[in-house]
């Protein structure tokens, strides 16, 4: 929250706008989840624009206060709450747009059904490529359930970027991280194809779609399957134990 603070006075005089509000939420514990939401729907008359860019990748195994393995627990279960807690205020703020932040990890990662958290065996790398797949697949899920509302859903990658993410690295990775950061972007370069899917015109009546750098982007085959979206969308509401139709 010490770090929130000091990014809100420095937004605040960047742009202006006194009207920045910074609120605690923990993605990897739905009790944080839903009292935030509570508080929103309290206070705000109305949502256009959810950016769900919360992410850890490749940690040591570990799980949320609800059980699941971190990474897809914060990176997909955490969102996933959170859009359904808030998905009333979006719909009667429309137009409105949910961008999810997925990567291109997502297309070496599977889902596990039998095994989302990863119980029986855990890879880090497989684990955050599962969890970077959901967000597509979500994105995908959640376009067909709002058409005709005038909410509209993004999934994208954001590109290799320079931010705290990386921290989970050991050493030799640590060391060729290093040797590529020329080639990668800065904060405020990887946080362009998030800002384009949230306010770009011409997007007004796309939904469901994968982009990059700005553009449209090829997602790979796993995130097309609408079979396995429903599947996910299924287990994801009886494992956060809420009715999402």
């Amino acid at each position: 929250m010490e770090k929130a603070q000091v990014a809100v006075k420095e937004i605040i005089e960047a742009s202006g706008n006194e009207n920045v509000l910074c609120m605690k939420l923990d993605l990897a514990d739905s009790k944080s989840i839903r009292e935030f939401a509570e508080a929103i729907n309290k206070v705000e008359p109305k949502l256009n624009i959810l950016i769900n860019n919360a992410g850890v990748m490749v940690c040591p195994y570990g799980k949320t206060a609800d059980g699941f393995e971190m990474q897809i627990g914060v990176n997909h279960f955490g969102h996933f709450l959170l859009t359904y807690l808030l998905i009333d205020l979006i719909k009667k703020s429309a137009p409105a747009r949910i961008v999810t932040v997925s990567s291109m990890a997502h297309s070496y990662g599977s889902i596990n059904l039998e095994d989302i958290n990863s119980e029986k065996g855990y890879d880090k790398g497989k684990a955050y490529g599962q969890s970077k797949l959901a967000n597509v697949l979500f994105t995908r899920s959640l376009a067909k359930r709002l058409e005709d509302t005038g909410v509209t859903t993004y999934s994208l990658h954001p590109g290799v970027v320079q931010t705290d993410l990386w921290r989970h690295l050991n050493g030799p990775q640590q060391f060729l991280w290093k040797l590529a950061t020329p080639f990668t972007k800065n904060s405020t370069q990887g946080a362009q194809t998030t800002i384009y899917c949230a306010v770009e015109p011409s997007l007004e009546k796309e939904s469901g779609g994968y982009y990059s750098d700005c553009a449209p982007a090829s997602c790979s085959s796993a995130g097309k399957d609408d079979n396995l979206a429903q599947k996910l969308w299924e287990l994801s509401c009886r494992l956060l134990s809420i009715t999402w139709d």
